[in-house]
């Protein structure tokens, strides 16, 4: 049995697909170390700077005297929510995101993938049916093929496919769903959420939207790309993450009262696994409100995206989107890594992104800008990556 797995790793290898996990230590600000090196920090989620932030990890342990220690700060409850891991915090965190979205109700999950398979099958079934943008995260595939909805993907952010799909079958079924990311997580690009939103008014549909990589980035208070867009009050069910800007884990759905209190009776993923530690509802609470007034960060960030989207341009490197998710698309899988691996010499954490994670013949690198960076920082990347862009494709047989 080995003997089948060996040889599908080896062809991994071959083809420049083959992944490995990389210890990283000594976090600093948006660097970090690996292998001994200290780097730029070009791969994580952590866009608001939070994770690597000392002073603000300084002032929320300060306040782990607070109340019962175990209740605000315990590092588990070994219990999932409908038995004994329920507690103050949960519902406190789920309060205040409610009342600051202006939603009738909000549902927390343990992570964007929890949420993402959890939510769809329960609420879905033989009748009904999903649409999906073609390029939605694994997680909400892996939801769609846990439900028993049929389902079928549109062109990505073609709203005149969307419509086609709809004029076709709406009739067909009796609940439609339409389902996007509000930020695409590897082309940086943006969903037109008020095209969305006419289409799911239009066809009488339901609107399934996954900002989890706008929250903390995206509207005066961060709420995300529906606040942005202004479109928070037709989204009828709003999926956000605390793992990406706010430096955290988990997951939470807004929606009605009603949908919040199917899904406690219904969904897997929340009912079948043990409930959050205290200490990260706690630090989750805390943060959402101390995102509220970062509108400075964000504002640095979409400048600094901006410069190096136009520097990359420069240097007649292929880039996309318009957030600070910055793509860099190379297509060539053995390209991706020699030159990750080569930028990594130069002091940039960057890793390579090839399929199946992005489509065919798009492997590309996906620089993450963070607010803690300076224009310094990233001043050197687009003419560095350009230089060695030159050398290897001399070099490589591509």
């Amino acid at each position: 049995m080995n003997d089948y797995y060996t040889d599908s790793l080896l062809q991994l290898a071959a083809n420049g697909r083959l992944r490995t996990l990389k210890p990283l230590v000594g976090r600093n600000g948006c660097r970090i170390v690996l292998k001994g090196r200290e780097m730029l920090n070009l791969t994580s989620n952590d866009y608001l700077g939070l994770a690597g932030d000392k002073r603000i990890h300084q002032k929320f342990y300060s306040g782990m005297n607070e109340g019962n220690i175990l209740d605000n700060f315990g590092l588990g409850v070994a219990s999932s929510r409908l038995l004994t891991g329920d507690s103050a915090t949960a519902h406190t965190l789920e309060e205040t995101l409610r009342t600051t979205y202006g939603k009738e109700a909000c549902l927390l999950f343990n992570s964007g993938y929890h949420a993402n398979i959890g939510i769809l099958p329960p609420l879905f079934g033989k009748k009904d049916l999903i649409l999906s943008d073609k390029l939605n995260h694994a997680s909400i595939m892996d939801g769609m093929r846990l439900c028993q909805a049929q389902h079928k993907r549109y062109r990505h952010c073609d709203y005149g496919h969307l419509a086609g799909l709809l004029e076709k079958y709406r009739k067909t079924f009796d609940r439609v769903v339409i389902v996007s990311e509000s930020v695409f997580s590897m082309d940086g690009d943006v969903a037109d959420l008020a095209e969305l939103v006419t289409l799911k008014e239009r066809f009488d549909c339901l609107l399934y939207l996954d900002e989890a990589h706008a929250i903390g980035l995206y509207g005066p208070l961060g709420l995300g790309m529906a606040e942005e867009q202004g479109q928070l009050q037709h989204i009828d069910l709003l999926v956000g993450t605390f793992g990406k800007a706010l430096a955290s884990v988990g997951a939470f759905l807004l929606c009605s009262a009603t949908l919040r209190e199917y899904l406690i009776n219904h969904s897997r993923s929340l009912i079948f696994t043990t409930a959050l530690p205290p200490i990260v509802l706690f630090w989750n609470h805390f943060i959402f409100k101390e995102m509220l007034s970062y509108g400075e960060r964000r504002s640095g960030l979409k400048i600094l995206a901006t410069t190096l989207r136009q520097k990359l341009r420069d240097n007649n490197i292929h880039t996309a989107g318009s957030t600070n998710i910055v793509p860099v698309i190379l297509g060539n899988d053995t390209l991706a890594v020699v030159l990750a691996e080569a930028m990594q010499e130069m002091g940039y954490l960057i890793f390579p992104v090839r399929p199946p994670t992005v489509p065919e013949g798009t492997s590309r690198f996906r620089l993450s800008l963070t607010a803690d960076m300076l224009e310094v920082d990233i001043a050197s990347i687009a003419s560095d990556l350009a230089g060695l862009m030159q050398r290897f494709k001399k070099d490589l047989p591509i």
